[in-house]
């Protein structure tokens, strides 16, 4: 059989690798969308290099759209087998996917009212909502740690990767011409500490691993220095300069980390007396969406259910969730100070940039970057400190105060991946390969890995073939 790596290969996101079965079946790892890539992001998400129809089965690792987005369009380009995932996956891929379809056909009003003034045709979206609602009827799932039949020879086995709600590594048992080969795919990994979930599972030997890099050039702070010091950011903008503290946010996962850390706060009776808010529709499906799946949380989460005085994590006095659009905009207006949490994480889509816009040049404010950018979106922009950057179109000066925590990240850094693949007889993995980082990073965790024992390690290039 062979690997090929269609995406997610030296950069993080639009993660799809193909495995190709010496019988011909095709068996695909992810459909991801391509994120923060400007301009050229909607031609790498509109087609792909392989032809849909062709592919008998996908497997699908978490429902973040750098791995799931680009399913809809997959279906309707002649995908018709079925999608494997856990089925809190599927309960959020749902949603998240239906969001990104709404997103995309607003964003199709603005580049062809371009397109018309450049005399220019208009072009359709990548997916509409009803592609959404047909590609979900080819999901189906099965748990963790339960063994699930893809095809004559192939068997698959979740194991909990414990990155966000429903995420899952990729455990393949593949038997052809007699010889049988184990072949790992991690996913994203998540932290071996987190606050809300179960920590990783260990998961089978296995002889090829495919595996994420993100973080595997830096360490996350503890979780004591992180709550410190988004406490001193809190106080510093809302109370000191009578700011607002506006933060871009992946709906799923990293949302409900920051408002679970508020809320911790507020317990402790140390969250000044601010108002809050979450501004996404999304965020708010994706909220109600973990409240339905406590089996994933860990100890600590669900003592604090348990407790009498707070059995909602995701909500407290001075918490509002925004769903209309007009009481967004509202926002904008005000001149409170508040806290303001929105989609994207990146910044590049979504209600955040509003926010942004209408708050960049004020020096009282603060915008606090919580997770990965990739370095051409507006996080990533920002992240990297320049003076100015483009929203919609417009220049503008960056005078509020940037604020990074990374530490809030749902990826696991270097030594918390290195604990997660110290389960595995290092010298019976015949091949790493490094996937999910920029190119520099993955360099660094290459090293790290070496030295931790692993030997033959590879960083693909998109669309390189390898035989296994």
């Amino acid at each position: 059989m062979n690997i090929t790596f269609h995406g997610a290969a030296r950069t993080v996101t639009g993660s799809k690798h193909l495995v190709t079965l010496d019988n011909g079946k095709k068996i695909l790892l992810d459909c991801g969308f391509y994120q923060g890539f400007g301009d050229e992001t909607d031609g790498l998400n509109r087609s792909f290099v392989f032809n849909p129809s062709e592919i008998d089965y996908l497997i699908l690792s978490h429902a973040h759209i750098d791995h799931s987005g680009n399913i809809p369009n997959l279906v309707k380009r002649g995908f018709r087998g079925p999608i494997i995932c856990t089925p809190a996956t599927k309960d959020l891929c749902a949603v998240m996917l239906a969001d990104t379809a709404h997103i995309l056909e607003s964003d199709l009003k603005y580049m062809n009212r371009a397109r018309a003034a450049q005399k220019l045709p208009k072009v359709k979206a990548i997916y509409e909502t009803t592609d959404v609602t047909h590609a979900m009827t080819h999901f189906v799932t099965t748990p963790y740690e339960m063994k699930y039949n893809v095809c004559d020879g192939v068997n698959l086995v979740f194991t909990n990767s414990g990155h966000i709600l429903g995420a899952a590594a990729v455990n393949l048992t593949i038997t052809e011409n007699g010889k049988t080969t184990r072949l790992f795919f991690s996913g994203d990994i998540g932290r071996q500490h987190d606050d809300i979930l179960r920590t990783p599972s260990a998961f089978p030997q296995a002889d090829y691993i495919i595996c994420e890099s993100t973080y595997g050039d830096r360490l996350h702070e503890t979780s004591d220095e992180t709550e410190n010091r988004l406490l001193q950011i809190v106080n510093d903008t809302c109370v000191v300069k009578k700011g607002k503290l506006i933060i871009p946010a992946f709906s799923l996962g990293r949302t409900q980390e920051v408002v679970y850390a508020l809320n911790n706060l507020q317990d402790a009776g140390k969250l000044p007396k601010i108002k809050v808010y979450v501004d996404s529709p999304l965020s708010i499906n994706a909220t109600n969406i973990m409240r339905m799946h406590p089996e994933a949380f860990n100890d600590e989460m669900k003592a604090s259910l348990a407790q009498e005085h707070d059995d909602d994590p995701f909500g407290f006095n001075g918490l509002s969730y925004i769903n209309d659009a007009e009481a967004s905009k509202r926002l904008n207006d005000s001149k409170e100070p508040c806290i303001i949490i929105s989609a994207s994480g990146m910044a590049d889509a979504g209600r955040i940039k509003h926010h942004i816009k209408n708050n960049i040049e004020n020096p009282n404010c603060t915008i606090l970057i919580v997770g990965y950018c990739s370095p051409n979106s507006l996080g990533g922009r920002l992240t990297a400190g320049n003076k100015t950057v483009h929203i919609f179109g417009d220049e503008y000066t960056v005078k509020a105060k940037v604020e990074v925590m990374a530490s809030y990240s749902a990826h696991g850094d270097y030594n918390e991946m290195m604990t997660y693949l110290s389960c595995q007889k290092k010298g019976d993995v015949k091949k790493v390969f490094l996937v999910h980082g920029e190119y520099e990073t993955q360099v660094t965790w290459r090293e790290k890995l070496l030295a931790f024992g692993f030997a033959n390690i590879e960083i693909p290039e998109k669309d390189s073939v390898f035989n296994v």
